[in-house]
């Protein structure tokens, strides 16, 4: 556990340094600051020159079903109203290997590179004062999930790439202190797919509710709550969630997480985003804003499938020509 707390830690830190130096971009982010959407001026600001398209990038490490990422993401404006906006946005992220032969699925480890992908369309409002910003979101993810051995020492063959998908809706609220988020992730077509010889994964119909609270205008903490179900029912059961973010400057965020539940126990991650105005430049400069506003540009959360693998009860056969029975001349099965 120590082990791995220091790697997610470590990986954090050396995302954030390569971000650092990386040119900066021509582009002035969304100055947020403190006080009443009166006082600063909020309430005459016209959206159309605050909501720009984003676009940046962003990883995690792996966490309780979820692999170790890193890709591309970006915010697109479709409409935008005198106090609403009706957006896009999209992720194409590389899946890597699991960390130290450590399962981020239970028992079988990830393997390979594959590409995972996550869309959203959604609609955001503010109410009268521009205290508050409110959001429903849904969309589709789909992931691919290469495998490799099992990490409990039982020998397994025949390892392949399954492939996942899932529905997901999202409902948000957020102030200049507060933030809300009820989710649901909905598993669609093959949800339980064989992975190798000896072992089956699923993915997991997952809802929850996170609450979060902003410190410091910079430094955010939120806990929250889930619910998992699937996978021969073996991963039913709830789970609870901590989080700390810090946002570095307007556009780079980095964050740790700590969850904990009966099937996956205990997981800690770490991630990092960073994405900028594409409209920025000279002469383009955005007037400040409060948190309500500046969330109506934010990335949707929650947009990974969760998987869970288990070994099938005994009395039914695992062969390696991947057929779940009994034996089939020709292939080599373990009970």
């Amino acid at each position: 556990m120590q082990q791995s707390i220091r790697l997610s830690l470590s990986l954090t830190g050396a995302a954030a340094l390569a971000l650092a130096s990386i040119p900066q971009v021509n582009a002035k982010p969304v100055e947020v600051a403190q006080g009443s959407a009166e006082d600063l001026g909020v309430m005459s600001i016209n959206l159309k020159d605050i909501v720009k398209p984003q676009v940046g990038v962003q990883g995690q490490t792996q966490a309780a079903g979820t692999p170790n990422q890193a890709g591309l993401g970006g915010f697109l404006p479709l409409v935008v109203g005198k106090n609403s906006v009706f957006f896009a946005d999209v992720l194409a992220n590389a899946n890597f290997a699991d960390i130290n032969n450590s399962s981020s699925i239970i028992n079988t480890t990830v393997a390979g590179t594959t590409i995972s992908t996550s869309s959203r369309l959604g609609y955001r409002w503010l109410n009268g004062d521009r205290s508050w910003m409110y959001g429903l979101n849904a969309g589709y993810d789909t992931r691919p999930m290469s495998t490799g051995p099992a990490d409990t020492g039982i020998p397994v063959y025949a390892s392949r790439t399954a492939f996942f998908q899932q529905a997901a809706v999202n409902a948000e609220a957020v102030s200049d202190k507060w933030r809300f988020n009820a989710y649901g992730l909905i598993p669609t077509g093959d949800t339980e797919q064989q992975l190798n010889t000896v072992y089956q994964g699923g993915s997991l119909d997952t809802y929850g509710l996170d609450a979060g609270y902003n410190i410091t205008p910079a430094l955010r903490a939120s806990v929250g709550y889930y619910y998992q179900n699937g996978d021969l029912n073996t991963a039913d059961g709830s789970g609870v969630l901590g989080r700390l973010a810090y946002a570095i400057n307007n556009g780079l965020t980095v964050g740790t997480n700590l969850s904990y539940d009966n099937a996956f126990k205990s997981r800690f991650s770490a991630d990092i985003k960073w994405r900028f105005n594409a409209n920025g430049g000279p002469g383009k400069e955005t007037p400040k804003s409060n948190a309500a506003v500046t969330a109506l540009t934010s990335t949707p959360s929650n947009r990974d499938v969760r998987v869970h693998d288990l070994r099938p009860p005994s009395g039914w056969w695992l062969v390696s020509c991947g057929v779940t029975g009994m034996l089939d001349a020709g292939c080599v099965g373990t009970p």
